[in-house]
């Protein structure tokens, strides 16, 4: 006959152990984090002067994944593990952050313009949208300070002194309005460019028709996607598929000019006054 066992219901528990307390919790945090960056709102940082006045070089905002539908691309790395789920077409004037063809590999962020059946088409820099003038009002220059995420090189003309005395770039502004009421800035950089005259362009089904704001500083649906050159390549029509989410909202901004070693500079940098910028 085996020897049965008791257990003593006052005897102490054995801890639980401290590693698999970690892995647990870090398991939890990675599925929380994948669940909201996928599906509810994810960050993204300015790389280029694209989309000035807008949206300057050092600024961080937040886009939400909702507005529109999901697909692969909704998730990091674009796992494939979605189906397409579109339920909403971007508005005219939107920006939107997208999967830019025809890599599908990069980040890019841009306004959308034209939808499925618009035709677009630029004439000596003027927007025609559907046969019709796009409402372009000069308003005051732009003036973007010179700093280390604005180098003097990147003004088309000679920098001048800012108010503060300090060296900024002056670039020509107008305000272009849409027929749904959306009014957005633009910069015109004063030269001619092939992007000021386009043929006509009809966005076909399940595309979008998408530009930068600054004008003649921007690789856009103007362009034709060259598969052979990433560097040199336009995205023509982009898939509503590759969207991935609406920008709202500006969270930092900063000039360029801090240094991980000197704290200080982390606010010395920082551009107060893009931050909590809505769209």
């Amino acid at each position: 006959m085996e020897k049965g066992y008791t257990v003593d219901p006052l005897a102490p528990e054995k801890p639980q152990s401290e590693w698999r307390d970690i892995a647990t919790f870090v398991v939890k945090l990675v599925l929380i984090v994948f669940v909201v960056r996928s599906f509810i709102f994810s960050p993204f940082s300015i790389p280029s002067e694209s989309m000035l006045p807008r949206l300057l070089i050092g600024d961080y905002l937040f886009i939400t994944k909702f507005n529109y539908g999901y697909s692969k691309h909704s998730l990091p790395f674009s796992l494939p593990l979605l189906p397409n789920m579109h339920w909403s077409d971007p508005s005219p004037g939107d920006v939107v952050v997208f999967k830019a063809p025809p890599f599908n590999q990069d980040d890019w962020i841009k306004r959308v313009i034209g939808r499925p059946g618009d035709t677009v088409q630029m004439k000596a820099g003027q927007l025609i949208l559907n046969g019709k003038a796009i409402p372009k009002q000069p308003i005051a220059d732009f003036v973007v300070p010179i700093t280390p995420n604005f180098p003097a090189g990147k003004c088309r003309t000679e920098p001048q002194a800012d108010a503060q005395g300090n060296k900024a770039c002056r670039i020509a502004r107008f305000r272009e309005t849409l027929p749904n009421g959306k009014s957005y800035e633009v910069l015109d950089q004063g030269y001619y460019s092939r992007a000021d005259d386009t043929e006509l362009f009809t966005v076909p089904a399940g595309h979008l028709f998408l530009m930068g704001d600054n004008r003649d500083d921007s690789q856009d649906s103007r362009f034709p996607q060259n598969p052979y050159d990433k560097e040199a390549s336009g995205i023509r029509f982009v898939p509503i598929e590759n969207i991935e989410g609406k920008a709202v909202v500006n969270f930092w901004s900063t000039d360029g000019s801090a240094s991980w070693l000197l704290p200080w500079t982390w606010f010395t940098a920082a551009r107060w006054s893009r931050i909590g910028e809505g769209f």
